[in-house]
């Protein structure tokens, strides 16, 4: 596993997990690598401290500490991190998951005519309802610089596609 400082086009930095390098680099080349802050997809790789492993030596255990009650050696630092930010990001996906399936039963799907249908409903042009879809960033500023309310959500790709 490797993790990454990501930035988007927004100015927002944030970490993300990967299998490997070339994991990362098909991920956001395909679009699927999303800022949780505000959806967009045009990331790119934030400068970053490498974390370097402490030495061995005293007190420190790289693998040779003793052992505790079960038999098992006792997990350093960065095991137990990344063991927290795994769980951490499990259950990110799964708020995100239910999340998108409360949104998918509760509004109406107008697909990349989300900006047009948005500004509708926003002038009063049609009737008032909770609807999603896609938007560039630029109709989102659009939007928003409009007064047009509305959300950004990180869309995960489906698990089970």
């Amino acid at each position: 596993m490797i993790v990454f400082n990501l930035r988007c086009g927004g100015d927002h930095v944030f970490e993300a997990w990967f299998k490997d390098s070339a994991t990362y680099d098909r991920q956001s080349a395909a679009g699927e690598v999303v800022c949780p802050a505000c959806g967009d997809t045009k990331i790119a790789k934030a400068p970053m401290a490498p974390r370097l492993g402490k030495g061995v030596g005293k007190g420190n255990s790289a693998g040779g500490g003793e052992a505790d009650q079960t038999g098992s050696p006792p997990a350093n630092d960065a095991q137990t991190e990344a063991g927290g930010k795994a769980e951490l990001a499990g259950k990110l996906r799964e708020a995100i998951g239910e999340l998108r399936a409360h949104v998918e039963s509760s509004c109406d799907y107008v697909g990349p005519s989300f900006a047009e249908e948005a500004r509708k409903i926003h002038y009063g042009e049609t009737e008032k309802r909770n609807i999603y879809g896609e938007a560039s960033s630029e109709e989102a500023k659009s939007l928003k610089d409009e007064g047009v309310e509305f959300g950004r959500i990180p869309w995960l790709p489906r698990e089970d596609a």
